[in-house]
Order: structure tokens, then C-alpha cells, then sequence
């Protein structure tokens, strides 16, 4: 297979979404018996921007031309990564603090968990919790959640599954993640690749693996650059199949497409802003999941994985068509 790639139980979350006081944010039933959506206006407003991410940093450094680009980046809402590079419990610590921040604004805040055991199959974010450490760093995890967050569950995961050695019962932990998360108040939305990785029929065959007993829908394009239109036709197959789930699309780099490259591909170009959606489809959200301006690995000239480069920030600002 091609290396084509890239890079959520409970009747009191309904109530709490509710309860969210900036924007509209409202949950609504989709056409599926069972099945919950979000349903919102079209604005960035009620998703949380985060002033700690090192967008932010450099767009308050910058000046002239460059600081007009960077703001374009900075002042959008992008999710918070967790991932073993912390130990638990100071990841812990730190979700305490974004989901707090984000409950505080009257915002939501959107979580990526990021720690799966043989996590990207040892390549540029390779990784991941133990085995025999997953379920454990998980409950720690979740239970620093504040209010009630989005969380895109592991990236890669489910497309990766049984492509290499050291997994262990990932289809098990999984599902164990989307339970505690959810739980804890989380809306989970289990990844599931892009539309250029697996046929529509064997997404939802996976997703089917984990199930939706805990996790609300599932992501796609995380970190990746299909375009919006191409992946929501793709996702609307998929869940036809999977009993009409909803999904939502990373959309932080898909401003210009795919040119077939996943990592640092230049003249790309930042997507549509992230906002709620309540469009008649089974699209609850776009979102900026990946950080745009931070490194997808050391690749087509760029730093290590999850490092600012200034450089292609600047590009995917400039490329943008808003």
C-alpha cells in the first residue's frame, strides 16, 4: 500500500453542549434513529483559540507583512495534541488546562489523541504508549477533561491497522479510548484516514471494528490535503454505511488539494475556516485539526515532527483563498 497518509455516551453531553453560551451550538437528531449531531452557525467563534500554540507565539513576534499572514493562523481555533512525549500525568495536567481555558470562554475545545501503541508504524511520529500502559494513560488522560470537548482519537490508527508489528489489541484499545473519553465528557470522533488511503467500504468496515457505542462519528483528513469536497462525498459513503454516523473534516492545509505528497508537500494552501455545520449531511464540523505551520516530519526540507517552520507557514497564509 501506497505511504498515502496523514494525518467522539451520554444523555448528560447532549445536555451540557446545550448548555454552551457563545455562538448557537445545539444538538439536533440527524435523519438516522439514535444518531446525534451537532448543529451550529457558521462561526469560528464558538470553537476555542488556543493563545499557547507556537503559531500564536510567532504571530506576536512578527510584524509587517508576516504578521498579517501568521494571524491568519494564530487567531483560528486548532486542536490541542496529547501524546507520550508528556507522561501522564502532566498530560493530564495540561488537558486541565486547555479544556478548562476553552469551558471558561464558554467555547469548545477540541482534543487529538495521539499515543496509540506502535504508533505511525515507527516512521516520522512514530511512537506511542505501551501496551500494558494504554488503558492507564488513557483514564489519566480523561480525566483532566473540563466540560465537553471534541476529541479526534487517534490518528492513523484505524488506517494503519495490522500495516506493522507492535500494535497489540489496537481495534481493543480503541475501544477502551472512546469509552474513558467519552465518559469523561468528550465528544469522540474515532479517525479514519482520507479519501485518498482506503476505499469507503473498508473505512467503514474498521470503523464498524471499533463500533459507535461510545464514539459519536469519526474524522477524516486529519494532517492531510484532499480537498473539503472530495473528502465530505467520500465521508457521506461512508456513513451510509455505517448506520449514518457524523463525521468532521480537517480542513487546516486542504486549501489547495492533494499533490499526492503527505510530508511538507509545498504550495499548499490553508483550508476553510473551522466552523460548526448543519447542512442536511451527516458533516457536524470542519476543523483545524493539524497545526498548520508545524512540521509533519523531517521531509522535503523541514524540521522534526511537530516543529515550527516559519517558512512553510508563511506559504500556506500567502496560498490561502480568504
Amino acid at each position: 500500500m501506497s505511504r498515502v497518509r496523514r494525518r467522539t455516551r451520554t444523555a448528560a453531553l447532549a445536555a451540557a453542549l446545550a448548555l454552551m453560551t457563545t455562538g448557537t451550538i445545539a444538538v439536533s437528531q440527524s435523519a438516522t434513529a439514535g444518531v446525534t449531531s451537532l448543529g451550529a452557525s457558521p462561526a469560528a467563534a464558538d470553537l476555542y483559540v488556543d493563545p499557547t500554540t507556537q503559531a500564536y507565539a510567532a504571530w506576536q513576534t512578527a510584524s509587517g507583512t508576516n504578521k498579517d499572514l501568521l494571524a491568519k493562523i494564530a487567531l483560528t481555533p486548532q486542536s490541542y495534541w496529547v501524546g507520550d512525549w508528556a507522561g501522564a500525568d502532566q498530560t493530564r495536567q495540561q488537558v486541565a488546562d486547555y479544556t478548562g481555558r476553552a469551558a471558561a470562554a464558554g467555547q469548545t475545545g477540541v482534543l487529538t489523541v495521539y499515543a496509540i501503541p506502535g504508533r505511525d508504524c515507527g516512521n516520522h511520529s512514530g511512537g506511542g504508549v505501551p501496551e500494558s500502559e494504554y488503558a492507564r494513560w488513557v483514564d489519566t488522560v480523561a480525566s483532566g477533561i473540563v466540560g465537553n470537548p471534541v476529541v479526534v482519537l487517534e490518528p492513523d490508527a484505524l488506517a494503519q491497522l495490522g500495516d506493522c508489528n507492535g500494535q497489540g489489541d489496537r481495534v481493543g484499545y480503541l475501544r477502551y479510548a472512546a469509552a474513558s473519553l467519552a465518559d469523561a465528557g468528550a465528544r469522540v470522533y474515532i479517525d479514519a484516514g482520507h479519501s485518498g488511503w482506503l476505499s469507503a467500504s473498508e473505512a467503514a468496515r474498521r470503523l464498524q471494528l471499533i463500533g459507535f457505542t461510545d464514539a459519536v462519528g469519526f474524522a477524516l483528513n486529519t494532517s492531510n490535503y484532499q480537498t473539503t469536497a472530495n473528502t465530505q462525498a467520500y465521508a457521506e459513503q461512508v456513513s451510509s454505511q455505517v448506520g449514518g454516523r457524523p463525521y468532521v473534516i480537517d480542513t487546516s492545509r486542504n486549501g489547495n488539494g492533494s499533490n499526492g505528497e503527505w510530508c511538507n508537500p509545498r504550495g499548499r494552501a490553508l483550508g476553510e475556516r473551522p466552523r460548526f455545520v448543519n447542512d442536511g449531511t451527516a458533516l457536524d464540523a470542519l476543523l483545524w485539526v493539524k497545526l498548520p505551520g508545524e512540521s509533519d516530519g523531517a521531509c522535503n526540507g523541514g524540521p522534526a515532527a511537530g516543529q515550527w517552520w516559519q517558512e512553510i507557514a508563511l506559504e500556506l497564509a500567502a496560498n490561502a483563498h480568504w
